[in-house]
């Protein structure tokens, strides 16, 4: 049986699949638009209406208010608001979107090192993913320390590349690595690292949005999802981003 190190060289050979979770492997509106609602009713400023509370969705929620109406000086009681709603209940008012299990499974069965990079803090993300059974199909969960020092997505990203033992997405020693997410902020956050993000279109963003902000490609169903990151994670290597792409690696629908 191989030792820990071995099986740690062997997971930073294989390409890297880092999974957005709100809007892209779980449907979070209803807990997250309630927690969000009340927010607004806590600080006794309107309640937005449906459309942009779903805009909350996937970006980190201080962010979320600054963008829509909440003054600095009672951003903080909005956030309390909402993690108080959230904690107490909404965080579970969620489900996996069908089809997202066995996406996974596929991915895993040919090769793939899966790991779930949100802006959700970490210390909500985990208990979420063992309640819905995500974690046992990916390698490892990722999320913001909820502390402020790791919120971006970019620095989820950073953690999560971090965690596969990775200096470099690009590294020639590993290989490729690609982000799937359902917002512009997970295109930014991948492209801070020099990391491309495939789009899916069943998540929270406004029309448009995913495309502006230059995701590599988009997937329009849960089905194809597999099919899509195996095509844009060749397309890369054939690019040249990660010549250890082809290692313990099978094809998927050939």
């Amino acid at each position: 049986m191989p030792g820990r190190s071995d099986r740690r060289l062997a997971a930073v050979t294989q390409p890297l699949v880092l999974l957005d979770l709100d809007g892209t492997l779980m449907d979070s509106a209803p807990g997250i638009t309630a927690s969000v609602a009340h927010a607004y009713r806590t600080i006794g400023l309107p309640v937005p209406d449906d459309a942009t509370l779903r805009t909350f969705v996937g970006p980190p929620v201080s962010e979320s208010f600054a963008g829509h109406g909440v003054p600095a000086d009672r951003a903080d009681a909005a956030v309390e608001a909402y993690t108080e709603a959230f904690t107490a209940g909404g965080m579970f008012d969620c489900s996996v979107f069908d089809g997202v299990a066995d996406a996974l499974g596929d991915l895993r069965a040919a090769g793939y090192e899966l790991v779930v990079a949100t802006s959700k803090p970490e210390m909500y993300a985990r208990p979420i993913c063992d309640r819905f059974g995500l974690s046992d199909l990916v390698d490892r969960v990722h999320g913001s320390a909820g502390d402020g020092s790791t919120s971006t997505k970019a620095d989820v990203v950073a953690a999560a590349l971090a965690g596969s033992g990775r200096l470099s997405p690009v590294d020639p020693a590993h290989g490729p690595v690609l982000m799937v997410g359902d917002r512009e902020h997970d295109v930014h956050g991948a492209a801070a690292h020099g990391i491309d993000c495939l789009g899916v279109a069943w998540g929270y963003a406004p029309d448009g949005e995913l495309q502006e902000a230059g995701a590599v490609d988009m997937v329009e169903e849960v089905t194809a999802l597999a099919f899509a990151v195996t095509a844009a994670l060749t397309v890369d290597a054939g690019a040249g981003a990660g010549v250890g792409a082809g290692v313990g690696v099978h094809a998927i629908g050939a």
